[in-house]
């Protein structure tokens, strides 16, 4: 056996650990992917609904408000790699791109499998050694190179090692959290693990005897209260009530700021809901008194329907004591302020999550302040790299996060290449 059998090992072959092998490849290293999975790109292949949102074409300051968790961190990144940078660089693998709403890139093929086939090609054209169903069991972390450990007892000594194993979220896809004993054994720091971009938990009655449950709200403004009823973030999106809860976009979005409140609290988090976030509540009260006003003898659910889903509607009417079918005429200017409060600001309390093996992106990770920003190379030990999900960084869905993949992973496999030589 030579000295060191590669130049750069790449741990992971999702989307960052792809990119970090085709970045070290190009500069002339010699890399090993390794990928315990029997699919590479596995986590690609499901995003967008399986259609791959691979970035965004949003300015980059916004692209980094999307990402909430840590996502300053990569402005240096960016300066080097940027999502202009991944347009060209799959435009050039020949996978056309076009562009939808919020700014988001997806192939004009609509198929993630045709991004993950032109990754995998890539892969192939540069000389790159994988080995796929391969489980790395320890590495041993020396100063002037590392071993990497594999399942089968195989030793592979290496200078340069990039991780990219992904957090704890969708484990079905091979991210289950392999990665941070080993940047523990490094010596790194790993931040609170939770999940974010996750359903929500409620035990509030009107969950439990599922009154809503399957009930979707179209453009509501979601807000998150903090333990002082301060607005912590507010998103207008879709939302579903579920069997447990609350789920959808809206919700998703609204997610990461819940769980991180309730895992410091461990009080219930609550939530506004604004069924009609385009109309101002007095404006709401006025024009609901005026309806009333003209049509006494109407019921006030004939009266006011079509605002919401009758549905919601009822129910909000059920909880402001109010008969639907009761005559217009006969319903106090009070009873009317409740339902437009109710409308405006109804009030959802959150108590836990679905767990993190159901979220769709890990919050925490290896923490950012052990890691030098312009290169993804940690402080702490020579010739470890760390890129994508396992770094305590995490986005809004939307490609944010493999925006973030992509670009640690460029980095990440760039800079362990130049290493080696």
């Amino acid at each position: 056996m030579s000295s060191l059998n590669y130049d750069v090992v790449v741990i992971g072959g999702g989307p960052s650990g792809l990119m970090a092998a085709i970045a070290s490849a190009e500069q002339g290293a010699n890399t090993l992917l390794i990928e315990k999975g029997k699919k590479l790109g596995k986590k690609l292949e499901i995003s967008g609904g399986g259609r791959c949102n691979v970035t965004s074409r949003l300015p980059k300051d916004e692209i980094i408000k999307h990402i909430p968790g840590n996502g300053r961190f990569l402005y240096s990144a960016f300066s080097v790699f940027d999502n202009e940078d991944i347009i060209d660089f799959f435009e050039d693998l020949g996978v056309k791109l076009k562009e939808e709403d919020h700014g988001r890139m997806f192939p004009v093929s609509d198929s993630a499998k045709d991004v993950v086939k032109a990754l995998i090609n890539q892969l192939d054209n540069l000389n790159v050694t994988v080995k796929m169903q391969t489980k790395v069991e320890a590495i041993d972390f020396r100063q002037d190179h590392h071993t990497v450990i594999l399942d089968n007892d195989e030793k592979i000594q290496v200078k340069n090692i990039v991780v990219a194993v992904g957090g704890k979220a969708v484990p079905y896809t091979g991210s289950t959290g392999d990665g941070y004993s080993w940047a523990k054994k490094a010596g790194h720091t790993i931040t609170t693990l939770f999940p974010t971009e996750v359903p929500l938990k409620s035990n509030q009655a009107f969950i439990k005897n599922k009154a809503l449950q399957g009930l979707s709200l179209r453009d509501v403004a979601l807000t998150v209260k903090d333990s002082n009823d301060k607005s912590l973030v507010t998103h207008t999106m879709d939302m579903i009530f579920t069997h447990f809860g609350i789920s959808g976009p809206a919700v998703l979005r609204c997610s990461q700021y819940v769980v991180k409140q309730w895992l410091t609290s461990n009080e219930p988090v609550k939530l506004l809901i604004d069924a009609l976030p385009n109309t101002n509540e007095e404006t709401l009260f006025q024009t609901f008194n005026q309806l009333m006003e003209q049509n006494p003898k109407k019921s006030i659910k004939n009266n006011l329907k079509g605002w919401v889903p009758e549905r919601y509607f009822l129910f909000l009417l059920k909880e402001t004591n109010i008969d639907p079918d009761i005559n217009s005429a006969n319903i106090s200017r009070e009873k009317i302020r409740a339902l437009v409060e109710h409308l405006k600001r109804f009030e959802v309390y959150v108590h836990d999550s679905l767990p993190i093996e159901k979220a769709f992106v890990t919050g925490g990770g290896v923490s950012i302040k052990e890691v030098i920003p312009t290169t993804l190379a940690s402080k702490l030990m020579e010739g470890l790299f760390f890129c994508g999900e396992i770094l305590d960084i995490h986005g809004y869905t939307g490609g944010y996060n493999i925006t973030s993949a992509l670009v640690t992973g460029r980095l990440a496999g760039q800079n362990a290449a130049w290493n080696s030589f």
